[in-house]
Formats: structure tokens, sequence, C-alpha cells
């Protein structure tokens, strides 16, 4: 049986590690709570200029305009949207496992990647993918011109035709509980039969200059999405993971607090039949 001093210290170990754990909860239950104000701003407007851009596409010449050209797929451009750091449950891996599954059904020799994050830059990196680039230690002062510099380089890399189609693997906030990951194709833009608007719109100027003026803004709008969604997801995440990380290390203290007591009580039980033999022994 372990002494009660080695108990004692684990005890106070944990229990440091539990303050620790319970800080780390609550600055992220702060950023999370900004982060989602952030995040449920963006969504009508994202959403509706996806609407509208929709309900215009089968009406222009694709040809008009590079972003919407459609080519065959011989080679992808992955955005993988991960954090700079861990402690976050499962947030990371499972968003890596999506990825790494996607890209090797396709062939990792056929893929650019751009790495948003540490976690996934590292990821790739040891696994000897392509990455083309890759941005970190942003997230603490993201504004909305980081989506414009990350989304130049990625837009650039498709209008140069140097791939076919760029694909964003993200965690989608649903509630504080629960996030998705999700992968959607960002470039060549593609309108599905059913996802237009039903209703009939009069546009002035004309739909061709209104396609050639919102397109670039609903990508820099869609790229400050993902993060928005994904910053969201990664401080609820954490913050769960933080708070199981505390009651496991709270229900740890308290089985060792039994250990230490049963420790103690088989000692003192051990010294007082010392004593009593000793006492039985002189008479």
């Amino acid at each position: 049986m372990a002494n009660l001093k080695d108990i004692r210290n684990r005890i106070k170990s944990v229990k440091s590690i539990q303050k620790v754990t319970k800080a780390m909860k609550m600055v992220a239950v702060a950023k999370m709570r900004r982060a989602q104000e952030r995040m449920e701003q963006s969504r009508p407007y994202s959403n509706s200029l996806t609407e509208v851009i929709q309900h215009l596409l089968p009406d222009v010449d694709r040809d008009m305009l590079p972003l919407l050209d459609v080519r065959e797929v011989k080679r992808k451009g992955y955005v993988v949207v991960s954090a700079d750091r861990g402690l976050a449950g499962a947030f990371n891996t499972n968003l890596q496992k999506v990825a790494q599954q996607e890209i090797d059904a396709f062939g990792k020799e056929n893929v650019d990647l751009f790495c948003i994050g540490k976690k996934a830059r590292d990821h790739f990196k040891r696994c000897e993918y392509n990455i083309i680039t890759s941005h970190v230690d942003f997230w603490a002062e993201m504004e909305y011109d980081s989506a414009m510099m990350i989304g130049r380089s990625i837009i650039d890399h498709f209008t140069s035709g140097t791939v076919d189609e760029i694909h964003v693997v993200y965690n989608y906030f649903i509630n504080v509980a629960q996030q998705e990951v999700k992968s959607e194709v960002l470039l060549p833009l593609v309108y599905e039969d059913g996802e237009g608007l039903t209703q009939d719109r009069l546009y002035e100027p004309s739909k061709e200059e209104l396609v050639s003026s919102l397109i670039p803004r609903h990508l820099n709008v869609q790229i400050w999405k993902y993060l928005l969604e994904s910053y969201a997801s990664e401080q609820a995440a954490r913050m769960l993971a933080m708070e199981n990380a505390s009651s496991n290390a709270q229900d740890m203290i308290k089985d060792l607090t039994l250990k230490f007591n049963k420790a103690r009580q088989a000692a003192i039980t051990t010294e007082m039949l010392e004593i009593i033999s000793g006492a039985e022994a002189l008479s």
C-alpha cells in the first residue's frame, strides 16, 4: 500500500491540476460567448448572399468569370480549418480524420493543402502532405481582413488553374454541446436544381454585373464564416473538455482521499497493536 506522504502529494497535485482546468474552462466560456455572438450575427448575411447568388447563377454565362469555371477535376485543393492549441477533446482529431480520409480517397499526390491553425499544419506536415501555405497565431485578433488575406491565396490557386476544385473542411457550430465536421465545395460555385429561390425577382443593374460584383464578396464572406464557426466550435469543445477534466479530477480526489483515510487508519491500527503487544510483553 502506498505510504501516506505519496498519497498526500498526489492529492495536492490533482487539486493543482483541477484549479488549472477550472480556470481554462472559465476562459473558454468567455471566448465562446463572444465568438458565438459574432458567428450568429454573420450567418443571416452569409445565407442571404448565398441565396441571391444561387438565384442568379442559372441565368448567367459561366464563362464570364473564372470563379465559375467548371473543369474536369484532376487536382483538388483542401482548406483545413483547425485550432492552434489542443486541450479541446476530439476537436482537432475528428477534423484531421475527415480531411485525411477524403484526401487519401482522391490521392494525396493530387491534392494541395491550405492549413489554417497549427494543429492541421503540424499533422499534415508530419504525414508529408503537400502544404501550399499555412496560417497560424491569428485567432486571438481575428478580423475580417484575416479572411480576405487567407481567401486571396486560395482563390488565386483556383483561378490560375493549379487546382480544379477547392474543398473546405471545418467544424460547424450546432450548439455548445455539439459541433459537426463539415466538408464543403468552395470553388467552383455550382448551382444545383432545387437550391435556388422559387420567387421571381427583378435585378438592377444586370444579373451579369451583380454576379461579377457579389461573387468575390461572397467568397470572402464564406471564408469568414468558416473561421467564425471553427473558432466558436473550438471554444465550446475546450469548455466541455475542461469541465470533464475538472469533474474527473474531483472524482480522483475523492478516491485518493478514501485511500488516504484507509492507509492512515491501517497505520493507526498497526501502531496500536504494536503498543498493546509491547505492553503485554512487559507485563
